[in-house]
């Protein structure tokens, strides 16, 4: 242990897409700056076991389902030849060089990085171990960005190789002949895609009557018939009741009105039931930061803990989990630190399933509306009608609007289909600025594109769409 603490400005707990743009702001802000992670490098769950690596595994699955739809156009190929171990090594170089650079950049900014575990020791001073030991650090303000971990099965509790999680899932142990994945949302979903690719045969059990609980249903539909194609099986309103593990696999139990009786044998059992919050041995009953029952730590609009030296961002900080929220609650946590009244107040934050086809969100979706008893207008444009989508041999897809009936605002936009991740940027841009529908529709956009999807949903709200004939109602455009 040092014999005198060492003293920085922000102490920031946690590398991830929350932890390093926080610490890389207040650096760039001139303050001094100690970053604190278990990793050699920042990157967090993203870069290492999620984000990153999942999308990578995902662009290779694309490739080979768009290697096979090529004979819809008068193009054969071979059967891939899949390189297990290859694939896997180009996956971890992808993950190497990303957080290698943010190695780089760490000390380009001249930002205190150290490895190992951070523990309050009360308000103001940090205890951190690792393979050296440990040493005190005593801090003006520190931001807490130690993220999630996947959650566990309730009342199971197996130890075999045969039972994987989103990170285990992502190292590519092998390609198993059959898979169960025990959960219907978007984790599950994006791996299962990845396997079935491979060529596993994915089965899904999923507790609820449809995939991916919470998610619009005219966006989650069209995804569902292209898994019902893609996946052995898709058991919903089903649960699992008993698991063993056997010489020949996993014997899984299920309950539900479409399931065998006697259990079935899958070679691996993938369970993606949630993510939890890393707020345990943190040493935060030493300070008087607030968790809620779930495990969240509780902050306000700046992120301020209700300890006043301490924020937290991030998956720690509650839902919704996504790096970009995290990335943005960091980069306010650090303004406020800097001297800025600012908050973190977003009109939008937007999701992304990175399944094939992709899902995407943002603001006020049909079934919020419902629930708050909120009229809103819906205007949908199919992508059979987008020339853009046709080219691609890809019209499953939609591109929907909620739209605020007496302003004519854009509360809400939806879309899915192929490359709608990189779409839904033009929607959350329209909620943040308060955008009208009409705003879309004479906006230009490049043609052929899947852009103008969004356009021609603007479009047929008015009823005066080019390419679907959806005569305007006397509910919908006022013009």
């Amino acid at each position: 242990m040092s014999e005198r603490p060492k003293k920085t400005q922000i102490a920031l707990i946690g590398g991830g897409p929350g932890g390093y743009p926080a610490a890389f702001l207040a650096a760039d802000r001139g303050l001094n700056v100690t970053l604190i992670d278990n990793e050699t490098n920042p990157g967090g769950v993203c870069l290492y076991r999620g984000c990153i690596p999942s999308k990578a595994l995902l662009h290779a699955a694309r490739v080979i389902a768009e290697a096979k739809e090529a004979s819809n156009w008068g193009i054969g190929f071979s059967d891939p030849v899949i390189d297990i171990d290859r694939l896997r090594n180009w996956k971890d170089n992808v993950v190497q060089k990303m957080t290698g650079g943010l190695g780089q950049l760490t000390k380009h900014r001249k930002i205190d990085y150290i490895k190992g575990h951070a523990k309050f020791s009360d308000k103001k001073t940090l205890e951190i171990r690792n393979q050296n030991g440990r040493e005190l650090l005593t801090f003006e303000n520190a931001i807490i960005a130690t993220g999630s971990r996947p959650a566990n099965l309730p009342n199971f509790s197996i130890d075999s190789k045969r039972i994987l999680d989103s990170t285990t899932g992502l190292e590519l142990p092998d390609i198993p002949k059959n898979m169960l994945i025990v959960g219907g949302g978007y984790i599950g979903l994006e791996l299962g895609t990845v396997y079935a690719a491979l060529g596993t045969k994915v089965s899904v059990v999923e507790m609820t009557s449809g995939l991916m609980p919470g998610v619009d249903r005219d966006l989650v539909l069209v995804l569902s018939k292209r898994l019902e194609k893609i996946f052995e099986s898709i058991m919903l309103d089903t649960k699992v009741v008993d698991m063993n593990e056997e010489k020949s696999g996993m014997r899984v139990k299920l309950e539900g009105s479409k399931v065998k009786s006697g259990g079935q044998i899958f070679d691996k059992v993938l369970v993606s039931v949630g993510r939890r919050p890393n707020s345990e041995n943190l040493g935060l009953e030493n300070t008087r930061v607030k968790t809620d029952p779930k495990g969240f730590i509780e902050v306000d609009e700046q992120r301020r803990t209700s300890e006043p030296t301490i924020f937290a961002i991030g998956d720690v900080a509650g839902e919704p989990m996504l790096a970009h929220k995290a990335t943005h609650e960091g980069r306010v946590a650090a303004e406020v630190i800097s001297g800025h009244n600012v908050a973190f107040e977003p009109n939008a934050i937007p999701a992304v399933v990175f399944t094939d086809p992709e899902i995407a969100w943002c603001g006020l979706t049909e079934e919020n509306a419902k629930i708050e008893n909120r009229p809103v207008n819906i205007a949908r444009f199919p992508w059979g009608a987008s020339g853009r989508a046709t080219t691609l041999d890809r019209n499953d897809g939609v591109t929907k609007l909620i739209i605020d009936p007496d302003t004519e605002r854009i509360l809400g936009v939806g879309i899915v289909g192929t490359g709608a991740g990189e779409l839904i940027a033009e929607g959350v841009l329209a909620v943040e600025m308060g955008a009208n529908v009409s705003d879309l529709e004479m906006t230009i956009h490049p043609h052929p594109t899947l852009s103008e999807t969004i356009m021609e949903a603007a479009e047929v709200f008015f009823g005066e769409s080019t390419h679907v004939y959806r005569p305007k109602k006397s509910a919908s455009g006022k013009r």
